[in-house]
């Protein structure tokens, strides 16, 4: 530890740094500043998916794991503990059982910790992303968003359902991976019918990309117990972060 005081005048504070592994924390007077911690930035993929309007989106590789959630929960970020099977590896098994709720306070404190501005993508972006390892789909017999659960009904089953590592299905051009896997992650597009809400603090659902965009209750967690969905329920509810900037 080294400790250093400065000289400008009476009201001058004491400065100490310290170092843990890399992570520097200065205490002027009472007040701590922590920097950066980029030993949590996610592993992005090798190249942005270039949207239509001429932007790029840098997309996490692989979808948040077991192993990277619970970091956010020892440092306080996050609520929810998770748990990985005897016959599942945290480090490759994706983190599933998320509610919105979930994976905003995962957004929150990646941004906090590593000074970086991640996101959850739009809908739209989502399906941009994941177009090309996705099989084409028939046109909807219904073409109302808030029916699209009766066109799912007849064309429903093409989508995996067992919770496998990382790296179990496609990969992108770009480089994403597991688009078309059983891990259905949210968006930060708000559904809410015919309400015509915008707000996303009082939204009551939000879109999901997977199998097919689908909407799903804000609270739930585990789709297969409850939960107002349109399409094909998800099997399981996951996270993918974003950036509009390098990282």
């Amino acid at each position: 530890m080294t400790s250093a005081k400065s000289n400008k005048g009476p009201r001058a504070q004491s400065l100490f740094m310290m170092g843990f592994g890399g992570l520097a924390l200065v205490i002027v007077g009472a007040v701590l500043w922590r920097g950066p911690d980029m030993s949590v930035l996610p592993d992005m993929a090798d190249q942005p998916v270039s949207l239509s309007g001429g932007g790029t989106l840098y997309v996490q590789r692989h979808e948040v794991t077991i192993a990277e959630w619970n970091i956010c929960f020892a440092r306080g970020g996050c609520g929810l503990k998770l748990r990985a099977r005897p016959d599942q590896d945290a480090r490759v098994t994706p983190a599933t059982g998320l509610s919105y709720v979930d994976v905003r306070q995962y957004v929150v404190w990646i941004n906090d910790t590593t000074g970086h501005s991640f996101r959850l993508p739009t809908a739209t972006e989502w399906s941009k992303m994941a177009a090309p390892v996705l099989p084409d789909e028939p046109d909807p017999i219904f073409t109302d968003p808030a029916l699209t659960w009766a066109s799912a009904y007849m064309l429903e089953g093409n989508a995996p359902r067992a919770l496998k590592p990382q790296g179990s299905f496609s990969t992108s051009p770009e480089g994403v991976v597991d688009l078309d896997g059983s891990v259905w992650e949210w968006t930060q597009d708000c559904y809410a019918g015919s309400a015509r809400m915008t707000d996303p603090e009082r939204c009551p659902a939000f879109f999901v990309g997977g199998e097919h965009i689908a909407a799903m209750s804000y609270l739930v967690r585990d789709p297969a117990r409850g939960g107002c969905a349109v399409g094909t329920p998800p099997a399981h509810l996951g996270m993918r972060l974003v950036s509009d900037a390098p990282v």
